[in-house]
This record gives C-alpha cells, sequence and structure tokens, in this order.
C-alpha cells in the first residue's frame, strides 16, 4: 500500500512531541505541506527541524477560538485550502488522579479545553473550506480511556476523550454529505512524551508487568504506530470510511 499526499495541506495539532510529532513526520515524508500547532515552541522548532521545509510552526493554543480561526485563516490565505486536520493536542496538564470531591472548576476546565474543546474549534474552522472543496479528512486522538478507564484516574480526561469519540461520529453524520470523513484513534499506553514517561515510572516492575501482560501483543507500541492509523484514514483507502474510532493498542 502506498500512501502519498503530495499537494495536501495538512495541520496537525499537539506537534511539538509524541504522537503528534510522529504524525507530522509522517505526513511530510509523504509529500504534504504541514503544518504544526502547539504551545510548546521548543517542541515544535525540533519537530520543525525533523521535518524540514514542508513543515511551518504555528504557536497556537487550541482552547481559544480567536487564535483558532486566525490560525486557520492565516493558513487558507496561502494554500487556498486545508485538506487534513488532526486533531491530536491534548493530555492532562500536568494534573494526577484525586478523588472527585478535590477537583477545581479550573483543573476540569483546563483538560476539556484542549482535549475536546479544542477539538470542535480547529474542526469548525476548517469546515468552510473543506465544504467549499467537497473534500476533507478530520481525524481525532482519543484515548482507551474514552472507551473504557483512565490509567491516570483523572476524571475530565476520561470525560473528555470519550466526548471527542461522541463528537466525532456527530461531525461525521453532519460533514458526510461534503465528502468530509472524520474518524478517531484510540491508542493504548504508549511512552511517547514527558508525561507518559512518568506515568510509566509510576507504575514500577510490577505495573508494567501487569500491564504488558494484559496487551495481546505483550508489547508496547510506538508513536509511529499511531501514525500509520492517521495516514490511513487520511488517505485515499480510507475514502468510504467515516464516524469510526480504532483502538490501535496492540490489543486488548
Amino acid at each position: 500500500m502506498n500512501i502519498d499526499f503530495t499537494g495536501k495541506v495538512v495541520i496537525v495539532t499537539g506537534a511539538a512531541h509524541g504522537f503528534g510529532r510522529a504524525i507530522a513526520l509522517g505526513f511530510a515524508k509523504r509529500g504534504a505541506a504541514v503544518h504544526i500547532c502547539d504551545v510548546n515552541d521548543a517542541g515544535l522548532a525540533e519537530t520543525a527541524k525533523l521535518g524540514g521545509s514542508a513543515v511551518q510552526v504555528h504557536h497556537l493554543d487550541v482552547g481559544d477560538r480567536g487564535a483558532v480561526q486566525a490560525t486557520v485563516g492565516k493558513i487558507i490565505a496561502e494554500h487556498g485550502k486545508i485538506d487534513i486536520l488532526v486533531n491530536n493536542a491534548g493530555g492532562v496538564r500536568g494534573q494526577v488522579g484525586r478523588p472527585i470531591e478535590e477537583i477545581t472548576e479550573a483543573e476540569w476546565q483546563t483538560i476539556f479545553d484542549v482535549n475536546l474543546t479544542g477539538a470542535f474549534y480547529m474542526t469548525q474552522a476548517v469546515a468552510p473550506s473543506m465544504k467549499k472543496a467537497k473534500y476533507g479528512r478530520v481525524i481525532n486522538i482519543s484515548s482507551g480511556a474514552g472507551l473504557g478507564v483512565s490509567l491516570t484516574g483523572i476524571q475530565a480526561y476520561a470525560a473528555a476523550k470519550a466526548g471527542q469519540i461522541g463528537l466525532t461520529r456527530q461531525l461525521a453524520h453532519e460533514l458526510g454529505p461534503w465528502n468530509i470523513t472524520v474518524n478517531n484513534v484510540a491508542p493504548g499506553f504508549v511512552r511517547s512524551n514527558p508525561t507518559t514517561e512518568k506515568q510509566w515510572d509510576a507504575m514500577g516492575a510490577e505495573g508494567q508487568a501487569k500491564l504488558i501482560q494484559n496487551i495481546a501483543l505483550k508489547r508496547l507500541g510506538a508513536p509511529d504506530d499511531i501514525a500509520h492509523m492517521v495516514m490511513f484514514f487520511a488517505s485515499d483507502y480510507a475514502g468510504w470510511v467515516s464516524g469510526q474510532v480504532i483502538s490501535v493498542d496492540g490489543g486488548k
């Protein structure tokens, strides 16, 4: 299967490291013009260095609707279109699992802003251009936490990722008449960034062994495993696939 994105314009959010970096580099390697977004400027610069001239950098908080509209508008002004959007920005914003009665309004909201609201704002911003072109691919990066229980124990994270899956299904039906597909990748646990490294270390040897034992393939995956599923959803091979959630987790 030869997947090529020559001539395609792609936006990848949360591209400073981990899944987002692997996804951005995957598109760049396959010929796309890739616009990467994050609030981590140092990480973005490293991704851009690895991706070369095909990659352009945008400092962007996806939870800021005005900034999202401005950034997407700038990209459309340059290229005249956006073909593919990958809503990868997310995470736990430095939080750890605590009892529900201890969670503040701000702690709850900040996780929703980046994991769910950001995906909504980004898709809202690209939709008019995709409708005009009668073509588009939107891929949301959720989590196994959105389908089951979060390893983090963070209520807002599990809820926001589940909400993103619901948004995926709803938008697939809303945008489908314009030949826009909307799909979701739900990764399992992957050591892909500083947060997951802390989680891995916190498990200890016994917890790490138990996690791997519960995976059908008996090993952890890598960021490229997630990127490969994104490439498929974004490709012509998935032209009649929409509203789907695929778990990339080694088998559960």
